[in-house]
């Protein structure tokens, strides 16, 4: 359960930051993931709420943005979300390349200043 660790990581950002701001506590932050992150959502939720008790970040509300898988498609050179036969949306084409989204990026944050 990797999304213990990314949890942990999480929080320490957010105290770190909330600390640099001066914020009494973190009420909120949004997260995009992407969709090749393989993150279980819930899993996540779980192991962030859990991990926040105690620190500044205790009933932080956690809002997560998943990411479509994008793909290029050969035949019509444009970057798509592939439809769920995976084809182009545009041209039907099967001739796609995925573009993997890994990432977990913190897009913002929300604190209670003192």
């Amino acid at each position: 359960m990797h999304e213990l660790s990314l949890c942990q990581n999480l929080v320490s950002i957010l105290e770190q930051q909330a600390r640099e701001h001066g914020a009494k506590r973190v009420t909120g932050v949004w997260l995009e993931l992407g969709a090749g992150a393989c993150v279980e959502e819930s899993a996540l939720q779980f192991g962030f709420d859990i991990t926040c008790q105690g620190t500044l970040a205790e009933g932080c509300q956690l809002h997560i943005l998943s990411l479509p898988l994008q793909a290029w498609c050969w035949s019509c050179s444009q970057s798509v979300e592939p439809t769920q036969e995976g084809a182009c949306p545009h041209c039907q084409s099967p001739a796609l390349q995925p573009q993997i989204n890994i990432d977990m990026q913190i897009k913002s944050i929300e604190i209670q200043q003192e």
